[in-house]
């Protein structure tokens, strides 16, 4: 059968020249899964190729996948992802990874930048002070999930009200305000990073409901999870749709 014209050309936009050794050490499973991530789950979804780019990244991230993390980050930089939109899946996905995991893979995008003649720092996009942090957190946390997280401040026992606090002024207040990625496209990194890490189905639906509030309708999620699988796998996909399916459910 062999790949497809499809395969083959969407696969030489992403990487110009380029081929695997796979391809000629394993070349019936390159066959399957370069006519399965670049064809046929390419026929579904309302995602660019830029978005596609930026979800995969910050799945590979979660997972975490760091050789193939930095085969699709050249891709992603063929695609147009920006070098500043790359820093800040990186950057946010400390929240959700740890510093711990996060490491390898700040390490290594500062490796391919530099290869690439990328000059660093980029520029900053910070957009808080240490005493604006925490009211600006807030009031963008409030802004995408409603009564529900200033309820769960208010409730929080005094033992755990530091955390809560965190949450204002660290995770949103000094990550989610910065520039670089907007507010809809931060819901959407989010949402591939805990579909993508397992075991954060709590969390995955209440950013599933975020991602409602800030315009990522069920039809993108779907896409999402569509273009994460080749790099997924089944198990994790069909744990983060039963969380989309509980929270949009297909009638509405």
């Amino acid at each position: 059968m062999g790949i497809s014209e499809k395969a083959k050309q969407n696969y030489e936009e992403l990487f110009p020249g380029r081929k695997s050794a796979l391809h000629d050490t394993d070349p019936e499973l390159m066959e399957i899964f370069d006519n399965f991530a670049f064809d046929e789950v390419l026929e579904y979804g309302n995602l660019d190729t830029r978005t596609r780019m930026i979800a995969i990244l910050a799945s590979l991230i979660a997972q975490p996948a760091l050789s193939q993390y930095k085969i699709m980050l050249d891709a992603a930089l063929n695609a147009g992802v920006t070098p500043v939109e790359i820093k800040e899946i990186v950057y946010q996905s400390t929240q959700y990874v740890g510093m711990a995991r996060t490491l390898d893979f700040l390490n290594a995008t500062n490796d391919l930048f530099k290869s690439r003649g990328v000059k660093l720092p980029l520029e900053g996009q910070t957009a808080v002070t240490p005493e604006t942090a925490f009211d600006k957190g807030r009031a963008l946390l409030n802004s995408v999930f409603g009564e529900m997280i200033e309820e769960n401040y208010q409730k929080a026992p005094g033992s755990q009200k530091h955390i809560q606090h965190y949450l204002f002024g660290n995770c949103f207040g000094k990550y989610y305000t910065r520039s670089g990625l907007d507010i809809k496209m931060r819901e959407l990194v989010t949402f591939a990073f805990l579909s993508s890490m397992g075991g954060c189905e709590p969390q995955l639906k209440s950013h599933i409901k975020g991602n409602l509030r800030v315009g990522n309708d069920k039809e993108t999620l779907l896409s999402v999870l569509t273009q994460l699988l080749p790099y997924l796998g089944y198990p994790r996909m069909f744990n983060a749709l039963a969380c989309v399916n509980e929270v949009i459910p297909e009638n509405t």
